[in-house]
């Protein structure tokens, strides 16, 4: 026991020297590929918001260099005598108001000021000193960024030259663009970036408390404006520079720095990337190895375990299995006679089934009986009237008469023969599986079964065999014909106590073929329980039954494929619609 014991223990040093091993290169790998990751979507990042940035910004150059050759501008260079009230106040108020310019200013080339977007605002003193408008002096596009002392707000300028008919400069005009504007289409989105001018200050940030930080001339980081320089610890990862700051609430305490010089505004973009979510996928890459590892070990120990137990455990195992073996077989016996009986109960059970359907059936006829009778009595009645008037019409040799009655006879026989057939059709024992069934035929059937019951009865029937055709159904004919006659049995039941008397009966051809069967009684008291066995609300004298007629005809629908419910219809009487599947060819064996 001893000697496994520190077998077991060295196995347990090894497995966990390997698995540190493993992790740390798992989460240094993971971390680098996660950071490589975060590199090319900050650098998209910051491309956008540079690009977003420097697109703002050129609108409000090509606003200047549009505005700068405006005939009315022209005007107040060569009349003096039109003021800026008259004609170019207005036209850059209206200017500056649609693009939210701070001003727009149109001076001459000494820099006395022609017009004014802010008239009510001072005008900038020595213009013609302001490194932008000396560009334009030169000919060429000025452009200078720096806090406007008039506004006190970070602004740029642009400044485009005007020309004579001499080709000299004789006017520049000046666009004055609010910073914080610009900013405000991106502030708080997305990493924190921010655009490091020449003087190494932060101008444009989308983290307003960056604004007017310097870079820090002795080592990574920013310095804000108080001078007290945050710490900032700049260390490489995986090639990849990473900065560990405490700038506020709103700026990643690790962030990975990315930079992009922006010759055009003369800037450099930096941005600082969130590296939170790179160590969270890299500690659950290192993780679920780790966890995968542990299992690993788990299984390698328990394995080990198993066989210094199963070696011991082999000769008890082998008397287990020979008494384990003789429990078994009696089992298996237990089980082939418990089989036995659960096949006899279910031919049983299926055998009562067939003759609760049958007995129905037969209760049907009980109830038809005494219409069927008198349906089979008149025939008979007439046959015997035609027989002994053809008789007399032979004895006077009027032949002629006496074939009319013949031929009377061989009809009421025709009629008897078809009742006689649905009877015993409809009382048969259907034992054929499912088949094509045509809807209309199987329901005509059942309205010749119940015919005598609705004369008896004055129930008027709404069918229309002839508007449907043949519509062809899955299911068996005799077990379908017993569901109508049931449904119409129990609409007539149903309105034995009042004057009208009418049901409908509609073949609906949708996307499953469904029969409606209504009845214009007093309706259903509980509708979810109709199909309940032995459930009935007949009235006692009138008809009474079992309550199992529903109950049939709802397995025998489902033994289809089917089904069946029953409802109140709108405005009164029962509503049951039968829901059978289309016959298709694929569906003979």
């Amino acid at each position: 026991m001893s000697t496994w014991i520190r077998h077991r223990a060295s196995i347990l040093i090894v497995f966990a020297c390997v698995l540190f091993a493993v992790t740390s290169g798992v989460w240094r790998y993971g971390y680098g590929q996660a950071l490589d990751q975060l590199a090319r979507r900050g650098e998209a990042d910051l491309a956008l918001g540079a690009d977003s940035l420097t697109a703002q910004l050129k609108r409000y150059q090509e606003l200047a260099v549009l505005m700068a050759e405006h005939p009315t501008l022209l005007s107040l260079t060569r009349n003096p005598a039109i003021t800026s009230a008259q004609r170019g106040h207005p036209l850059l108020l209206d200017a500056a108001d649609k693009t939210a310019a701070l001003d727009i200013i149109y001076a001459r080339a000494d820099g006395t000021i022609l017009a004014t977007a802010q008239e009510d605002v001072a005008p900038p003193d020595a213009l013609d000193q302001t490194p932008y408008f000396k560009r334009a002096l030169q000919g060429a596009l000025g452009a200078h960024h720096e806090v406007d002392a008039r506004f006190g707000r970070r602004a740029f300028y642009y400044s485009v030259p005007s020309f004579s008919s001499e080709g000299t400069v004789s006017a520049v005009l000046t666009v004055v663009l609010d910073v914080e504007d610009v900013e405000g289409n991106w502030r708080g989105d997305g990493p924190t970036v921010f655009f490091v001018d020449d003087l190494n200050e932060v101008f444009i940030s989308n983290r307003s408390e960056l604004v007017f930080w310097k870079r820090n001339p002795t080592s990574s980081g920013l310095i804000p404006p108080s001078g007290t320089a945050p710490p900032v610890q700049s260390y490489m990862r995986a090639g990849h520079e990473i900065w560990e700051l405490d700038w506020g609430p709103y700026i990643p305490a690790q962030g990975l720095h990315i930079v992009k010089d922006l010759p055009v505004i003369d800037m450099v973009a930096e941005a600082i990337v969130d590296i939170s979510l790179a160590r969270r996928i890299a500690g659950l890459q290192a993780g679920t190895i780790a966890a995968i590892f542990m299992i690993f070990g788990l299984i390698l120990l328990q394995v080990l375990e198993r066989r210094r137990v199963l070696t011991q455990a082999n000769a008890e195992l082998e008397q287990r299995v020979t008494l384990r073996t003789q429990a078994l077989s009696a089992t298996n016996e237990a089980l082939r006679r418990e089989i036995t009986e659960r096949e006899e109960a279910e031919a049983a059970l299926k055998q009562a089934q067939s003759d609760l359907v049958q007995a129905g059936k037969l209760s049907a006829l009980g109830q038809m009986s005494a219409g069927i009778s008198h349906e089979l009595n008149q025939p008979l009645q007439a046959i015997q009237t035609f027989a002994e008037n053809g008789t007399r019409f032979l004895e006077r040799e009027n032949t002629s008469k006496a074939a009319d009655n013949l031929t009377r006879i061989s009809q009421m026989a025709t009629r008897m023969a078809r009742i006689i057939k649905n009877l015993r059709a409809f009382a048969r024992n259907e034992s054929e599986p499912m088949g094509r069934v045509d809807l209309v035929g199987v329901i005509s059937q059942a309205v010749e079964l119940t015919e005598p019951r609705l004369k008896e009865h004055a129930v008027t029937l709404d069918w229309q065999p002839d508007a449907s055709g043949p519509v062809f159904a899955e299911g068996g004919e005799v077990r379908l014909t017993q569901v109508f006659v049931n449904l119409i049995n129990n609409a007539i039941d149903a309105m034995l106590e009042q004057d009208n008397r009418l049901i409908h009966i509609v073949i609906n051809n949708g996307r499953k073929l469904g029969v409606t069967v209504r009845d214009i009684g007093p309706g259903l008291e509980d509708p979810e329980k109709v199909f309940d066995p032995f459930y009935s609300t007949k009235s006692k004298g009138v008809a009474e039954g079992m309550g199992l007629g529903l109950s049939i005809s709802y397995g025998l629908v489902q033994s289809f494929g089917g089904n069946i419910r029953g409802a109140n219809a709108a405005g009164n009487g029962a509503l049951f619609t039968v829901e059978l599947n289309y016959w298709k060819e694929e569906n003979v064996a």
